[in-house]
């Protein structure tokens, strides 16, 4: 196996027996059908999908993203793995081109984490769930470089939605950070989704803990 997602300066190198080892234990997971399993920052995680809300935000979002890309050489997914070396994750929503063909994974399980240009996470609700997408994706994303990151969180205060651009590889953070309560639309600054926005339509009203 060769590390191909070679650690960018700063970083680490990873050894290649852990990374091998990595990939080779996600593989052979076969998770019932309501969990997934990826591999964030050299730990396997496995968690169960989020409740009915948390999929039909997702669902909204790349119903929404999918007519907005309509005509263009980008589309929409779920239930698409993103590698990036021994690493794999299971976006909630994530863009990438119409055409896949040259972005396949060499392991075939994914996609390369350089065709995505917007990744999305509607935050799970367990604590754990809350740390690996508020934190430890946020990381890992710049990390590979995703472009846009968008984070869907009904569990900071009433409800938020961040939009994360210019990664920093280096520095495992993203360099602009626009952040605003449900209610208020969030427009994506840049890349094929630009001039998305994510509103009401999308999230719901203002989530209320009652």
């Amino acid at each position: 196996m060769t590390t191909s997602d070679s650690q960018p300066p700063g970083i680490p190198p990873v050894d290649p027996e852990l990374a091998d080892a990595l990939r080779r234990a996600w593989q052979a997971i076969d998770p019932p059908e309501t969990f997934r399993v990826e591999v964030v920052e050299e730990f396997i995680e496995i968690w169960r999908v989020g409740p009915f809300r948390h999929s039909l935000v997702a669902n909204r979002l790349r119903s929404r993203l999918t007519t907005f890309l309509d005509d263009g050489p980008y589309s929409a997914y779920q239930v698409l793995y993103v590698k990036h070396g021994h690493r794999a994750w299971a976006p909630d929503v994530l863009v990438a081109p119409d055409d896949l063909a040259g972005h396949v994974s060499p392991d075939g399980y994914g996609i390369e984490a350089s065709a995505v240009a917007l990744m999305v996470e509607v935050v799970a609700p367990e604590p754990e769930g809350v740390t690996r997408d508020r934190s430890r994706k946020r990381r890992a994303y710049a990390r590979a470089g995703i472009p846009v990151y968008v984070i869907i969180d009904d569990y900071d205060g009433h409800g938020t939605v961040s939009v994360l651009t210019g990664p920093v590889p280096g520095e495992a953070q993203y360099a602009s950070e626009v952040r605003m309560p449900y209610g208020t639309e969030v427009v994506v600054p840049e890349g094929p989704a630009k001039g998305f926005a994510i509103g009401e339509d999308i999230t719901g009203a203002l989530r209320s803990d009652g």
